[in-house]
């Protein structure tokens, strides 16, 4: 009977959905006959993880500190195995200008954009409207603006005193077009979805309220885009060195010519696991179901990622 330390909640501001991604991977582990200690990390986290000395950490948080790196260096430290990707993969997925310049070396298409003093970035229009303003380090689109051509003046939101989510943002253009995703699991790229969002953009409450969003699996576009997403997915998630299970974000302009109109947004290196979550979905739907994911994670656990 190994031992699971599931590792989840934190304190990002993707806390709630770690917290109910957490409590799906243990009960599906306990079903298994595994072990589990549920783990609501704080900063106590090391002299917790010292006393259990579990056999291996389901590293489940999303955000600070779970995504970035810093829990992964701290688990090579104690000589846990964990699940996803390693410390500098991890790192390098979350600081999006970072990620960006590594995936346009490996020939996948990102948006241009520039990188930006967030009050600078709330001063004047850095790019002509349509574009997006988002924080350089952060997910489920926490702190994201759409700019649009009606917008006399930048968000003034983020000159706010109380602003969360760092000093520099991410502005990229506008792509218009379709929300599409798609996971890899271990050196496979799964099925894509293209995201329906029930309100204007796909945001927080889209992507985790029920009834948020519909997914379309298989997404309907070409086959030809189907295959080049696939592709891209798999290739961002090598190009970044990751590990275990991944999720590749895109957008898809149709207008433009053959799979031209294809740009990868990011990779999610600690994917969503709650009951709307895509990355479930996508499994499903290659025959693999949730209980077996979760094992598959355990599974790939180890360390030097």
């Amino acid at each position: 009977m190994r031992h699971v330390a599931v590792l989840m909640g934190g304190w990002s501001a993707e806390r709630e959905v770690s917290l109910r991604s957490g409590q799906a991977c243990a009960d599906a582990l306990e079903r298994q006959g595994f072990r589990v200690s549920r783990i609501d990390v704080g900063r106590d986290i090391a002299s917790r993880l010292s006393e259990l000395r579990p056999d291996v950490a389901l590293n489940v948080l999303h955000g600070r500190p779970g995504e970035d790196g810093t829990l992964q260096g701290l688990l090579e430290v104690l000589g846990i195995p964990y699940t996803h990707s390693g410390v500098l993969a991890s790192a390098a997925a979350m600081q999006k200008d970072v990620a960006k310049a590594l995936l346009r070396a490996a020939g996948v298409s990102v948006p241009e954009g520039v990188v930006a003093n967030r009050r600078d970035a709330a001063a004047r229009h850095l790019l002509p409207p349509p574009y997006v303003i988002k924080p350089l380090a952060e997910g489920s689109s926490v702190g994201v603006f759409i700019v649009r051509e009606d917008m006399v003046h930048p968000p003034q939101e983020l000159t706010r005193s109380d602003w969360p989510y760092g000093e520099r943002v991410l502005v990229e253009p506008f792509i218009p077009g379709k929300e599409l995703t798609c996971a890899v699991m271990g050196d496979k790229a799964l099925g894509v979805i293209e995201i329906v969002p029930a309100t204007a953009f796909y945001d927080y409450e889209a992507k985790y309220a029920p009834g948020g969003s519909k997914h379309l699996l298989p997404a309907p576009i070409s086959r030809e885009a189907y295959e080049e997403c696939r592709r891209l997915a798999l290739a961002a998630h090598r190009a970044l060195g990751c590990r275990g299970v991944t999720r590749a974000d895109f957008r898809y302009d149709e207008r433009r010519p053959g799979v031209t109109g294809l740009y990868c947004l990011e990779v999610n290196t600690q994917p969503g696991m709650t009951a709307t979550s895509l990355v479930p979905e996508m499994a499903a739907h290659a025959g693999v179901s949730f209980d077996d994911l979760v094992r598959w994670m355990v599974d790939d656990a180890s360390l030097n990622r």
